[in-house]
């Protein structure tokens, strides 16, 4: 099964400033997420990556571009992919709004401690439930893709935002959507999913500077490796595995 690498997003110019973007156009990263994407890339650099899909918005794109600009151990790396499946969600009218302003709310605490009955205001406005099942299938349909084109031992990225990620984790872990803000998300974080026949098998969660080489594929030769650092079934190893 590949292996799926959710990225999301260095420090953002509305991180900063405490506002929810959204879909705001022209959010860009800052100097502190434009240094959190290069030395993301550098951790990257001995992975292969199949491929690279990203949310269409700036601040994911500036991630994306910076991953790709520094080349795999065989070579450039593939051409970015775009997806508006894995753009953030639609925050109808509290989009560009300051958190202070927001959390003032009544719906603050439905996001909070309910959120799969949140749906936010005004004619653009998405519902928590529905960016949830509009982003995991986007994340599986990829995965599928990559599978078939490049195998069981590829790795994937999908360049995203912190909600899509925490959404897109709680599905993998079973976790119902309610749950979800239990998760963490930090900026140029990476996660892990692969995802088997049956259940996907979460691997790794808010990294911001662990060693990612393990996820490299091991050599042909070493099947017995291979097979239990990713294995092809849905049985999860009894004990424990035996790490990568």
């Amino acid at each position: 099964m590949p292996t799926l690498l959710l990225v999301r997003h260095g420090r953002s110019t509305a991180n900063t400033a405490g506002v929810l973007a959204g879909w705001t156009p022209d959010v860009h990263l800052d100097d502190r997420g434009r240094e959190q994407a290069a030395a993301l890339a550098a951790r990257l650099a001995p992975v292969p990556l199949a491929a690279v899909v990203a949310s269409p918005l700036e601040r994911c794109q500036e991630t994306a571009a910076a991953l790709l600009a520094v080349d795999g151990p065989t070579g450039p790396r593939p051409a970015l992919g775009t997806d508006d499946r894995l753009g953030e969600a639609h925050y109808g009218d509290w989009t560009g709004k300051e958190i202070k302003t927001l959390v003032k709310h009544p719906l603050w605490n439905t996001v909070q401690v309910h959120p799969s009955a949140a749906v936010f205001p005004g004619p653009q406005g998405e519902g928590l439930a529905a960016m949830q099942a509009r982003a995991v299938g986007a994340v599986r349909e990829h995965d599928a893709r990559v599978a078939a084109e490049h195998g069981d031992d590829a790795v994937w990225v999908a360049v995203t935002h912190g909600d899509i990620i925490k959404a897109v984790l709680a599905d993998a872990l079973g976790l119902h959507l309610d749950l979800f803000q239990r998760i963490t998300a930090d900026p140029c974080s990476v996660s892990a999913v692969r995802y088997a026949p049956l259940r996907p098998f979460v691997v790794r969660m808010n990294d911001c500077g662990g060693d990612l080489t393990p996820f490299a594929p091991a050599p042909k030769k070493s099947t017995r490796r291979r097979r239990s650092s990713a294995p092809a079934s849905s049985d999860a190893v009894v004990g424990g595995s035996t790490g990568t």
